[in-house]
């Protein structure tokens, strides 16, 4: 049964497989191009779009039929599939009431407010009014909620420019520019050089032979090498658009799911065709990919949007909350406990002595009314001690963080002037966890390294060339020219070093507008290729029989017999070339260890080129070793039988065809060495080696090569030579458990204490050390290691492991990266960094921060920080000290009312105490005080660790402030009862009312909490002082004019007259000097005391800075301290170790230089193929498809 249901050009086909009962289930749909009206359907996608729907396939199936889909080509349909347009933000229009509000009440100051707000609202309970609590929450919120639209609308800009890249779509028979967002399951799209693929694509065809094209997957899985990826031969023609408006037939493929190295589906190129033929991986162009090295590539769209396997590797935006938060959290809890204590406590004492006076005083009215009950009288003074929690704390942390997140933005220090780059700070309820991470999970590729290979260091028969301090992009060492040029004793050995890295390669020249470059699928290639040409050894020509180099002027051709592949296993490749004289070579280069394993006998160069490898290994290089032997025509001959027949097994073709390498690599001459740097970023080296000294731990989590990984491990200072290699490459479940717990015997202590060993994992392992049952086993390894490299690892793996250490070790983590395959890892740290790279801004948008390259780490973490955890820590004390200090009043003067329920201040004098007496000192703290440079804190990252340590904000502290803030209470208000109550206030014999109590007592309040903030904070700025002073002039201003106003302002009747009361007291201004003289000398003591006695590192420096010292001295006394402790541990620990060796340990020694050299493994076609591919001497006919 054909059902069609016509919507606005589209054409929607129930599969005539699935029954009319399941319909509703079905998948297994036909998506065809409706020819023209492209122009409706894509307005039917965006107001489709606009209105909020999104339509997703089911995911429960019936039936083995119902988990495809199928997509016919030259028809169009978008039923049941997702569009192309991405959303990374945190809200949309539907959700960001609810998400708002859940974020909000997470915090149980508000919902603490609400209750009250709520409680206000019952008629003769409230003292304080109905609104004093509904209004100012209500701001609260409203100021809250634009910093997230403002934040989230940012998110959203960012993903608009995503969604409105353009790509060239096959529409209406033509070629038409469309926006990513508009592309749909089905198109048919073309992707040109260095364009990233919008969407999960088939590959059809390419401008290159064969179908073949070059991407470069660096976005996806860290891997810097390119791939290559074919098309299959039946749609290799379709070059140009009568081809493509010929083509028919349908593509069967899986539902979406999100495992990148996986694809299965078939194709039928005719609608009339019954065979399929298969489709996998080396067909599948993933979201996010970039095309390189390939002219243009012709694709199918088979998976959109968040159904493209790159967005489902990613997560939704989480609700993070900072440490900070989660204590003030749970203090909050806690004394909202003490406020209820309180309440309960108040209305016992209410109801006895109610019970015990109400028949003793007539004039209480209690024969007219009776009391009210227990409960009411409850409720009462839960509303009167409810300002104990600070109401206007949220909205004051809301605004000095956006203050704080403003600062971050305009640092001039981590502007990026090449990219136009500035930090940017996503969200700013996070600053203060930038002061308080011992985590780091770093991705490696466009993160620490810049994704470019330069040639470097050389060593010819024994000669050193190049300069580590030479950073030129040109290789050039006029010494190397000279002794190549004027015939010295090793000029035949420079001539075959430069020949070998013409010719020893799989690198394909191309011609542009008369400019020659290279496509290397390897960039070490690209690297010695380069390399070659800036020395007068140009590769010029490649043909399926010949290649053709440029040596000053002469042309060389060599003749390719045979390509012997790198892998990972054989660490080497090898060519075999026939010269113009018919003489025969094996020219092989890679790593030191199977170079010399496979050398002949009395090598003059040996010990000189290995000195030499080991010092450019130190420096950091890439290293690969270079070595030649010339055969015999018969050898050859003899050997070429044996390869082929190698070639052709049926069984075991891989192993024959390494025995048969073996048999003609071998007796080989040493050359020489070259050293490629992978440049790593700007200040990378010395930003690890200061995140370390702060005592954070560094992960670098890589979808690299274990080779490259830890070559950038030496290279970043992540690993010294010194350091001992832990490198786990199991192959099952068991011997991952037996080796994890070995080394955990050998290297694990229960002191916690950390051992200078690197533990190296690739993803394998890590699926096994994932597993349930191990987990914990890994971890415990992990947190042992000074530093820890996980290899090919999926952008999920990345993600497992910060939840790992996140959910047990209990520590702030931070993730860092720059592509997608980053974003699930950003976003399940604690803090999350985005690289706004060249990998595009798909990690910078799911980031809480944005930074142009990895070494402003260091001054967002330890300045930025450091400064805003403490900054915050201060605010949320200072806070709740003054607001303890003031309304905890009320309780001492319960104890003189009789329980009464009374308010010793007027409600609006109560109102303002928040909101503009004792409103600066706060966003003084939080926004200019700090106690060292900003030099200092990147000097001296030791300074780091009393923030990581959470030492200014912790439980402890938190009820120190809060008990001390109750002494002062108890200091300010019996202090001023003491003196009223021996002596009538005034001459005339008046003693006042019980406002002029409470205004006198709140003026000598707002006193003393202006001078603890000043004693508090560091620096004495004019912000500070500004801060100080008006909190007490403005009271005294607002008291002057309040007291005068009534009756023009009829609420101010109970204040009348009462400035003039207070003012003209003699007891007031005696008490304004001894009340905060007595109060605060305590503090005083204290503090000069501690600093004294018990000096923190920070002191010291402080005053080492006050005083214009150099504080390294300081420091590095601190360290001397430090590391004897750490010494005696170690000794304890090794004093309990097993001896290594013997046991069947594979702990690796110190390795001074890895090799360099990366390109895809058992890729869809080898790489000899690859090059027999190509003829460069012929004009391609399909550079430019029509």
């Amino acid at each position: 049964m054909a059902d069609f249901a016509r919507l606005d050009g589209l054409s929607v086909q129930q599969d005539p497989c699935i029954s009319p009962a399941a319909a509703t289930d079905a998948v297994c749909l036909e998506v065809r191009f409706a020819e023209g009206d492209d122009k409706q359907s894509s307005n039917w996608f965006s107001s489709f779009l606009e209105e909020g729907v999104h339509i997703h396939e089911r995911s429960s199936r019936s039936h083995d039929d119902n988990t495809s889909r199928v997509i016919s080509f030259r028809h169009l349909h978008t039923t049941d599939f997702l569009t192309n347009r991405v959303n990374t933000g945190k809200y949309t229009y539907l959700t960001f009431v609810p998400i708002f509000l859940y974020e909000q009440f997470r915090r149980y100051a508000n919902i603490f407010f609400l209750f009250i707000a709520l409680l206000q609202q019952i008629p003769g309970v409230s003292p304080t009014g109905r609104y004093t609590t509904l209004v100012p929450l209500l701001f609260i919120l409203f100021v809250s909620a634009v910093k997230e639209i403002i934040e989230d609308f940012k998110r959203h800009n960012a993903d608009v420019e995503v969604n409105n890249r353009k790509v060239q779509v096959y529409r209406g028979q033509k070629w038409m520019k469309r926006a990513w967002q508009d592309v749909c399951v089905g198109d048919i799209v073309k992707v040109e050089r260095d364009e990233v693929f919008p969407a999960d694509l088939i590959l059809l065809a390419s401008s290159e032979p064969q179908a073949m094209c070059y991407i470069e997957t660096a976005n996806l899985d860290g891997e810097t090498n390119l791939k290559i990826r074919q098309g299959l031969p039946q749609t290799a023609h379709m070059t140009n658009c009568q081809e493509l408006y010929n083509l028919s037939g349908s593509i069967e493929c899986q539902l979406p799911n999100r495992h990148i190295y996986e694809f299965v589906g078939n194709v039928k190129i005719k609608e009339e065709a019954t065979t399929k033929i298969p489709l996998g991986p080396n067909q599948l162009l993933l979201r996010g990919a970039t095309l390189k090295n390939t002219h243009w590539i012709h694709g199918v769209v088979i998976y959109t949007g968040h159904e493209s396997k790159l967005l489902m590797n990613s997560r939704s935006a989480p609700l993070k909350q900072s440490m900070v938060d989660k204590t003030t959290n749970s203090q909050i809890f806690y004394l909202f406990f003490g406020l209820l204590t309180l309440a309960l406590i108040s209305a016992i004492a209410q109801q006895a002595w109610t019970n015990k006076q109400k028949f003793n005083h007539w004039y209480l009215g209690y024969q007219d009314k009776k009391p009210s009950n227990f409960f009411y009288n409850f409720l009462t003074f839960i509303i009167l001690y409810n300002n104990l929690i600070p109401i206007s704390l949220p909205v004051t942390l809301e605004l000095v963080k956006f203050g704080q997140a403003l600062f971050i933005n305009s640092d001039i220090e981590m502007y990026h002037e090449d990219t136009d780059t500035p930090a940017q700070a996503r969200t700013s309820n996070l600053n203060d966890e930038l002061g308080q991470v011992k985590y780091i999970f770093s991705d490696k590729t466009g993160t620490l390294t810049c994704n470019m290979m330069q040639f470097r260091r050389c060593s010819i028969a024994g000669i050193k060339y190049g300069s580590a301090k030479d950073n030129s992009p040109v290789f050039s060492d006029p010494q190397l020219l000279q002794n190549l040029s004027e015939k010295h004793a090793s000029s035949a050995h420079i001539r075959m070093f430069l020949t070998m890295l013409a010719v020893c390669h799989t690198v394909v020249p191309e011609r542009e507008h008369g400019k020659l470059s290279y496509q290397a699928s390897s960039p070490d290639e690209g690297a010695l290729v380069k390399a070659a040409n800036d020395l007068g050894f140009v590769f010029t020509e490649r043909t399926p029989e010949y290649v053709e180099i440029d040596v000053h002027g002469e042309v060389e051709r060599y003749y390719i017999l045979n390509v012997l592949e790198f892998t990972s296993q054989r660490k080497r490749m090898s060519t075999i070339v026939r010269t113009e004289d018919g003489r025969i070579f094996v020219l092989c280069k890679g790593a030191d260890t199977v170079i010399y394993d496979r050398l002949g006998k009395d090598q003059e160069f040996k010990e000189s080129t290995l000195q030499h490898l080991e010092e450019f290994a130190s420096e950091g290089l890439r290293t690969l070793c270079f070595a030649f032997r010339e055969v015999a025509q018969d050898e050859y001959d003899e050997w070429s039988a044996t390869f082929y027949k190698a070639s052709t097994a049926l069984k075991d073709r891989e192993a024959k065809l390494e025995e048969a390498a073996e048999l003609i690599e071998m007796n080989f001459m040493l050359i020489g060495s070259s050293a490629i740097e992978d440049k790593l970023q700007e200040g990378v080296p010395e930003t690890i080696a200061t995140l370390l000294l702060a005592d954070i731990r560094i992960w670098v989590l890589t979808g690299d090569k274990q080779e490259t990984a830890i070559n950038i491990g030496y290279a970043s200072h992540l690993i010294n030579q010194n350091m001992q290699l832990l490198i786990m490459n199991e192959d099952s479940l068991d011997q991952t458990r037996d080796r994890l717990r070995m080394l955990i015997d050998e290297y694990v202590d229960p002191s916690g204490i950390q051992n200078e060993v690197s533990l190296i994992v690739d993803g394998k392992t890590l699926i096994y050390a994932l597993d349930f049952s191990l987990r914990k086993d890994f971890l415990e390894l992990a947190i042992c290691c000074k530093s820890v490299i996980c290899c090919r690892v999926s952008p999920m793996q990345k993600s497992e492991l910060v939840e790992l250490v996140k959910q047990n070790v209990h520590a702030v983590t931070l993730a860092i990266g720059d592509g997608a395959n980053d974003v699930s890892m950003i976003q399940a740290a604690d803090v999350g960094i985005g690289i706004s790279g060249n990998e595009g801004l798909q990690a910078a948008n799911s980031s809480d921060y944005s930074i142009a390259q990895f070494r402003f780490l260091k001054k967002l973490m330890l300045v930025h920080g450091v400064w805003s955890y403490s900054r915050i820590s201060k605010l949320i004390l200072y806070s709740f000290y003054k607001n303890i200090c003031l309304y905890i009043m009320e309780f001492w003067f319960a104890m003189m009312n009789g329980w009464s329920g009374q308010i010793l201040f007027n409600r609006w004098c109560i109102a303002f105490y928040n909101v503009i007496f004792t409103v600066m000192p706060p966003f003084a703290i939080g926004l200019f005080d700090r106690n060292i440079s900003a030099q200092s804190m990147q000097r001296f990252p030791q300074l780091y660790k009393p923030s990581q340590n959470a030492k200014y904000f912790n439980t402890k502290v938190f009820w120190m402030w809060t008990v001390n803030s109750i002494i002062h209470s108890l200091l300010i208000f019996w202090i001023s009862i003491g003196a009223l109550h021996q002596d009538a206030a005034f001459k005339s014999g008046y003693t006042g009312d019980y406002l002029f109590v409470g205004n006198m007592v709140y003026t000598y309040v707002v006193v003393v909490v202006s001078l603890k903030a000043g004693l508090e904070m560091e620096a004495w700025s004019w912000p500070v002082h500004f801060s100080l002073w008006h909190g007490f002039l403005s009271w005294l201003t607002f008291f002057a004019i309040y007291s005068a106003c009534f009756p023009v302002f009829p609420s101010a009747g109970d204040m009348s007259g009462e400035s003039h009361m207070v003012f003209s007291c003699s007891i007031f201004w005696m008490l304004l000097f001894l009340i905060p003289v007595a109060v605060l000398m305590r503090d005083v003591v204290w503090k000069a005391f501690c600093r004294t006695m018990f000096k923190t590192l920070a002191q010291e420096v402080q005053e080492a800075e006050i005083d214009h010292i150099d504080p390294t001295v300081i420091i590095k006394k601190s360290v001397s301290k430090r590391l004897n402790e750490t010494s005696r541990l170690l000794g304890r620990l090794i004093k309990r170790k097993k001896p290594v060796g013997g046991g069947g340990a594979e702990e690796h020694e110190p390795t001074a230089h890895g090799y360099a050299f990366s390109q895809e493994e058992h890729g869809v076609i080898t790489q000899s193929e690859v090059i027999r591919a190509y003829d460069t001497t012929k004009q391609p006919h399909n550079v430019v498809s029509s």
